[in-house]
Parts: C-alpha cells; sequence; structure tokens
C-alpha cells in the first residue's frame, strides 16, 4: 500500500529533474504559476492521459501534432495567461465622477509577455495592477484615447524648460520658487511607505480600482494655472497697458480681442503681444512716471550697451569699423539652436552645488515576464522602478514598462514635500530622454506611450502638450496625428479618427477557432473546446474576447476557463 505513493512520488521527482528529457518536465511558467508539486502532478496526469489514448486510439497522426505543438508551446517560452472579464454594468467614472457613465472590458493576467502588451497597447487596452482593461469607446461617458509621444522629434516647449531650469536651480544652488503652482495632489498616488510598500500588491479586479490605477497619471504632468484665471489676468494687464496707447477705431478693437480669445481656447503657448485697448477711469498706469518694460528688453538693452563698451570706436559684430585694421580673429558664429531635452536634463552642476539628485532603476513585480533578448536593450524587458534620490532620500518613484517599440509610463509615486519641483513634469522628460537612449541601441524603440487621453477631462487634456504625439483610432487601431483629431473631438466625445471609410481592423479576428485555450489543465484550440460547451453565453464571451485583444493575441495567449 506504500510503495504506491512512493513510486509516484519518485516519478514526479524524475519529471522534475530530467532536464535532458522533453516532454516530461513541468515549464518554468507552469511551475511558477502553479508550484512544483502542482506542476508536475498536472505533467503526470497529462502523460497518463496521452498513454491512456495511445493504447485506445493508437498512435494517430493528430494526437502526435498535438502533442507536438504543445511541447513546441512550453519551449517558446511563458505564454500569457489571461482570465477574461466580459462588461456586463456600468460603474463609477474615476474622471467626470458619474455614478453610472463609465463602462469598459477587462482581464486578470496571471502572466503576459512584452510582445502580447505592447500588441495589447496598441489596440486600446491599458494595465494597472495586473489587471489589464479596454474602455468600451461608444458607450463610456469619458472616452480614453491611447496617447503615444515621439521623442525622436520632441523639442520641450518653454514651460518645460521652466520646470528643468527650476530643478537646476534648486540642485545648485538650492533656490526654492516663491508662490508656484504645486501639483495636483491625489492622496491614492503620493509618496508614502504604504503606498510604495503596496504598489507591488495585486490590485483589486474592480473596475473602479482600474480606472483609478489610470487616474494616477494626473500627477505625472501638473497643470500650472487655471484657464479662467489665465484669461482674467491677460485681460487686466491689457486693460492697463491701454492707458498709455491711442485710442484706435471699435472694429480693430474687436478684432484683437477676438485673437486674444483664440490664443486662450487653443491650449497653444502664449507669445508677448501687444493690443491697445480704450483704457477705463481710475484704471492703468501712472502718466507722471516712465511706462513700464519688460525684463527680456531690458536684458537686450543692457547687453547693447555691454557691446558699445567693448567696441568703443562703433564696431559691430561681422562689420569692419572705417579707420581700423582688419582683425586677425574672424568674429565668433553666434549659434542659433536651441538646447536639446538632455543639454538641459544633463547639464553640469557645480562642485559645490547644494543638492545632489540620483537615479536608480531595478526591475519590480508584474505580471509582464522580464526578457533580456540580444537585440534588446542592456537592461532588458519588463516592468521597472525608476528611483528618484535626493541627497540619500527617496522623493518620487516612477513606474515603467519598457517593451518592444517603446516606455510605457505606469505610476509617478512623489513626496508631496517637493511638488514645487514639478516632479511629474521633470520625471515625464527624464523618460522621454531615457527612451531616446534606448533607441540608440533598439532601433524600434521609438515610442513614449502616456497612458490615456481624454479630451473631455480638463485635467487630462494636458497629455497634447507633448509634441509630436498622436492618437489611436477607436475602430481602425492606427495612429494619427493628434493635430488631425482636435477638430473632431471638439465636437463629439467619441470619434473615428481614420478619414477612410474603407479602412477596417486588420488584425479583427477572422478566425476564432484558432484562439487557445487552457481547460482543466490542457492547452486546446477554441474549435475544440467549444464542442465540450452547451453555455451559449461562454461563446459570446470568447468570441467578444477575441474580437478585442485581436488575431494575433488570441493564437499567442491563453485564455483561462473553468
Amino acid at each position: 500500500m506504500e510503495s504506491c505513493p512512493r513510486s509516484r512520488w519518485r516519478g514526479r521527482r524524475q519529471l522534475q529533474e530530467a532536464p535532458g528529457r522533453p516532454g516530461l518536465r513541468a515549464p518554468e511558467w507552469l511551475r511558477a504559476s502553479l508550484g512544483v508539486s502542482r506542476a508536475a502532478r498536472c505533467i503526470v496526469g497529462w502523460r497518463w492521459r496521452w498513454r491512456r489514448r495511445r493504447r485506445r486510439l493508437g498512435r494517430g497522426a493528430g494526437q502526435s501534432v498535438r502533442r507536438a505543438e504543445a511541447m513546441a508551446f512550453w519551449a517558446g517560452g511563458s505564454p500569457s495567461i489571461v482570465d477574461y472579464f466580459p462588461s456586463e454594468d456600468y460603474y463609477r467614472c474615476g474622471y467626470c465622477k458619474n455614478e453610472s457613465g463609465s463602462r469598459s472590458n477587462g482581464m486578470w493576467a496571471h502572466s503576459m509577455t512584452v510582445q502580447d502588451y505592447q500588441d495589447l497597447i496598441d489596440r486600446g487596452w491599458r494595465r494597472s495592477g495586473k489587471y489589464v482593461y479596454k474602455p468600451v469607446m461608444n458607450q463610456t461617458c469619458c472616452p480614453q484615447y491611447t496617447i503615444r509621444c515621439r521623442p525622436l522629434q520632441f523639442q520641450p516647449s518653454k514651460s518645460h524648460k521652466k520646470v528643468l531650469k527650476k530643478m537646476l536651480k534648486f540642485l545648485a544652488k538650492g533656490e526654492v520658487p516663491k508662490g508656484s503652482c504645486e501639483e495636483p495632489s491625489v492622496v491614492a498616488h503620493t509618496c508614502s511607505p504604504s503606498t510604495l510598500r503596496g504598489q507591488d500588491e495585486p490590485m483589486d479586479s474592480t473596475m473602479d480600482d482600474a480606472v483609478a490605477g489610470d487616474f494616477a497619471l494626473i500627477n505625472k504632468l501638473d497643470i500650472q494655472c487655471d484657464l479662467k484665471t489665465l484669461s482674467d489676468d491677460v485681460k487686466e494687464s491689457l486693460e492697463s497697458e491701454g492707458k498709455n496707447s491711442k485710442k484706435e477705431e471699435p472694429h480693430e478693437l474687436l478684432q484683437a480681442q477676438d485673437s486674444v480669445g483664440e490664443k486662450l481656447g487653443s491650449g497653444e503657448p502664449s507669445h508677448s503681444f501687444k493690443v491697445h485697448t480704450v483704457p477705463k477711469p481710475g484704471k492703468g498706469a501712472d502718466l507722471s512716471k516712465p511706462p513700464c518694460r519688460k525684463a527680456k528688453e531690458i536684458r537686450k538693452e543692457r547687453k547693447r550697451l555691454k557691446r558699445m563698451q567693448q567696441n568703443p570706436a562703433g564696431e559691430l559684430e561681422g562689420v569692419q569699423a572705417p579707420g581700423h585694421p582688419p582683425s586677425l580673429f574672424p568674429p565668433k558664429a553666434k549659434s542659433n539652436q536651441p538646447k536639446s531635452l538632455e543639454d538641459l536634463i544633463f547639464e553640469s552642476l557645480p562642485e559645490n552645488a547644494s543638492h545632489k539628485l540620483e537615479f536608480t532603476r531595478f526591475l519590480c513585480s508584474s505580471p509582464l515576464e522580464a526578457e533580456t533578448p540580444p537585440n534588446g536593450p542592456d537592461c532588458g524587458y519588463g516592468s521597472f522602478h525608476q528611483q528618484y534620490w535626493l541627497d540619500g532620500k527617496i522623493i518620487a518613484v516612477g513606474v515603467i514598462d519598457i517593451l518592444p517599440n517603446c516606455v510605457s509610463s505606469v505610476y509617478l509615486y512623489y513626496d508631496p514635500d517637493y511638488s514645487f519641483l514639478s516632479l511629474g513634469v521633470y520625471s515625464a522628460l527624464r523618460e522621454i530622454a531615457f527612451t531616446r537612449q534606448l533607441h540608440e541601441k533598439t532601433s524600434q524603440l521609438s515610442y513614449y506611450y502616456m497612458g490615456f487621453y481624454i479630451h473631455s477631462c480638463p485635467k487630462m487634456k494636458y497629455k497634447g502638450q507633448y509634441r509630436p504625439s498622436d492618437l489611436l483610432c477607436p475602430e481602425t487601431y492606427v495612429w494619427v496625428p493628434i493635430e488631425q483629431c482636435l477638430p473632431s473631438l471638439e465636437n463629439s466625445k467619441y470619434c473615428r479618427f481614420n478619414q477612410d471609410p474603407e479602412a477596417v481592423d486588420e488584425d479583427r479576428s477572422t478566425e476564432p477557432d484558432r484562439l487557445q485555450v487552457f481547460h482543466k489543465r490542457a492547452i486546446m484550440p477554441y474549435g475544440v473546446y467549444k464542442k465540450q460547451q452547451k453555455d451559449p453565453s461562454e461563446e459570446a464571451a470568447v468570441l467578444q474576447y477575441a474580437s478585442l485583444v485581436g488575431q494575433k493575441c488570441s493564437e499567442r495567449m491563453l485564455l483561462f476557463r473553468n
């Protein structure tokens, strides 16, 4: 009686310790998912069933092919294993706070390859922890469009440069800006010990937590000030400036005011402009004092006076003054090239700098399987923590996914005591520069994904300021420049960006029977699985899953079914 259990245990040990016998050893992904003992029992069970089938049916060609396919599937490494949850009801929206306006489909990723996740986010999916979800775009209250930036053509804007210079001044001299706008605070994503510990834990599979996870990117890029406040300030400055100007014709005044309104509503960076308006009584500059001058004009005047002092004979750059011998040294050519993002980020600090900022990067726990292919980046693919250390103290942690074609930003946790440094913007610019660095080794890795762009939510429109960028068409899954999408979004929340009416989804599910199912410890195509099922709702859920993930992913990923 006791020999049978011991013999079975010896058999399991042989399976676990026989690397030279393919087909008998439990694969790594199965042992990681089920544990060594359960994985061994699965392999024993499969081997026993195969032997029984061979005795009963003989070694038919079909059975040999299926066995060979299963062995090849295991030899290819750990596949993606997901459990799909179709959308059945509406739930509370994390953006507009509508109690029953948001809707999405989701799946729990037990494991996932980086290539599968790359293909999924290129079809509008997004992960929050191990939960991967896709909004029902034409039904949800706040349609969420996947947005990506093109780092190779990216040029920092004036506001981006201000953030980088602010960080450099703080590190070099310890300067803290006065009256700076703080980043919007989301308690769940500030840098506290509890949140830092909790981010590796699997999230709850409810829809609310999934949306809240993506909402963390509100902290990624801070909103500097409110548009209405900006409009009021500009109008007051224009009215005060009008005291020193001459009266203009009414129609010219209306045109000037219209141009100001268009600038404020377009979201473009405002340029210096002067509009003459009729002064109001009791307002405006004091005419007995000289008019105020802009700091930029004063700096230009100082430079001009300095050049005149250096050249008392009135010699201008590049022009020979009369009566003077030609100079032995040609004038220095002025460089009009703007500083690159790397020049601004990695500008050298003095030896006696007030602060020291350091960065470390570590692999972190996630459903993505880490990979280090020879043609990939030196750090490999997977999920990483980017830690920001200031004088030996951790002040922020960014979570990123490095995928075959992109760097995808997931979360940012930061210490609210340092919000005056605009850590959200700063970390995004660092990640864009990091994407450029990875591109030098891996040429196909050339995009920076920022999650979802929500045009109907003012707090999420800021992502469009990182130009050039593209939005994903929710029907054909092609990328369209954001400049072409904005006019349509002004008229409707949900839009098809692809203007070709004949275009269709190139990766749509055309052969659902080829979908791979993981059922009762066995891998089988859906064509075999559906013959064992009689529930019509089961078929509807599987077909919906196939249409959302696409044909390629449906053939690679394993859909777990009880």
